[in-house]
C-alpha cells in the first residue's frame, strides 16, 4: 500500500505554477476581478505562501501579464515563405487563437486597467505592437521602412488590435470573417498610400506579384469588383 506525497516545488517552479494559474483565470474574468486568494486556492497554497514568492498582487500580475505579452508577440512569427496574403492569415488566426483562449485578460492588458495600468505593463503593451510591427516589416523583407509603410504597418496593427477587442464584445461577428477581413485591410491600406506614393506602389506590385489566384488579396479584388456598376454598351453608331 502506498501513500500519496506531495512533492515540494522549488522556487521558480512555483512562480511558474502561480503565473500560469493566473493566466487560466485571466482567461474567464478581468484581472481586476480575481483576488489572491482565489489565486492561491487554485494552486492549493496558502494565501501567505503566495506573498512569499510575489511581493505583492501587482508583481504577480505583470509577471502573468509578461507571459501572456510574450505569447502574444509570438503569435506573429511566421516563416517568410510563400505569398503575403496566405502568411497574413496564419498570422490571423493564432492572433485570434490568443484573443479566444484569454478573452479577458487581453481586454484589460490592451486597454489597461486599474490593476494592469502601470507603467511596467504599458511598456509591455507598446513591446507586442513594435514585436508586431517588425514581424510584418519582415514579411515584406523590408529593413529601412519609408514612412508611409511605416504608417500602413502600425496603422494595421492598431486596427488588429481594436477589432479584436471590439469582437470580443459580443462576438457578433465569425470569427473567420474578421481574419480574412484583417488581411484584406492589410491590402486596402497598402493600396490608397500605394496611390499617393512610388515607393508604396512599387512594394505593393512586388507583394502581388507572388499572389495567387485564389489568395486573400485576389479575394479582395474580387469582392471589390462586384461593387463596380456595369457600364452598359454603348450602342454603335
Amino acid at each position: 500500500m502506498t501513500t500519496g506525497v506531495r512533492r515540494r516545488m522549488g522556487v521558480e517552479e512555483r512562480k511558474q505554477q502561480l503565473i500560469g494559474v493566473a493566466l487560466e483565470l485571466f482567461g474567464h474574468r478581468s484581472p481586476d476581478e480575481v483576488s489572491i486568494d482565489e489565486i492561491a486556492a487554485a494552486a492549493g497554497i496558502s494565501r501567505p505562501l503566495v506573498y512569499h514568492y510575489f511581493p505583492g498582487k501587482q508583481s504577480l500580475y505583470e509577471a502573468a501579464l509578461r507571459r501572456a505579452a510574450d505569447e502574444l508577440a509570438a503569435r506573429f512569427v511566421e516563416p517568410p515563405r510563400g505569398p503575403l496574403g496566405a502568411r497574413l492569415l496564419r498570422v490571423m488566426g493564432r492572433f485570434f487563437d490568443f484573443v479566444d483562449e484569454h478573452g479577458p485578460g487581453f481586454a484589460a492588458l490592451m486597454r489597461g486597467g486599474p490593476a494592469v495600468g502601470s507603467s511596467t505593463t504599458n511598456a509591455m503593451i507598446d513591446e507586442v505592437r513594435q514585436a508586431a510591427y517588425e514581424q510584418i516589416l519582415a514579411h515584406l523583407a523590408v529593413e529601412e521602412p519609408p514612412a508611409r509603410l511605416e504608417l500602413v504597418v502600425r496603422s494595421w496593427v492598431s486596427l488588429a488590435e481594436s477589432t479584436a477587442l471590439l469582437w470580443l464584445d459580443g462576438r457578433r461577428v465569425p470569427r473567420a470573417e474578421l481574419e480574412l477581413q484583417l488581411v484584406h485591410d492589410f491590402a486596402a491600406l497598402a493600396a490608397v498610400s500605394a496611390a499617393y506614393d512610388a515607393e508604396m506602389a512599387g512594394i505593393l506590385i512586388r507583394i502581388l506579384a507572388d499572389e495567387p489566384a485564389d489568395g486573400p488579396f485576389a479575394d479582395l479584388v474580387g469582392r471589390l469588383s462586384a461593387l463596380v456598376p456595369r457600364v452598359p454598351d454603348q450602342p454603335l453608331r
